[in-house]
């Protein structure tokens, strides 16, 4: 399953969206995908979403969509 985790890159600063990033990762749960960004990244997650088919679709439709490995 692909999942989009949106995302800050520091802790320390407040959310804004105006610098919510985001990044797709395939795992099996989104406790995995968690698991896996905390121990890679020192990334603020906000949110982390599973993708149906329809949706992850349009997102690999946009130019800058690259599934991300740990």
């Amino acid at each position: 399953m692909i999942y989009k985790v949106l995302y800050q890159e520091s802790e320390l600063d407040n959310p804004r969206r105006e610098f919510t990033k985001s990044l797709y990762v395939d795992a099996d749960s989104s406790i995995e995908v968690r698991e896996e960004v905390e121990k890679n990244t020192k990334y603020h997650i906000e949110f982390i979403q599973e993708l149906d088919e329809k949706h992850l679709e349009y997102e690999q439709k946009d130019p800058s969509y690259k599934l991300t490995e740990f």
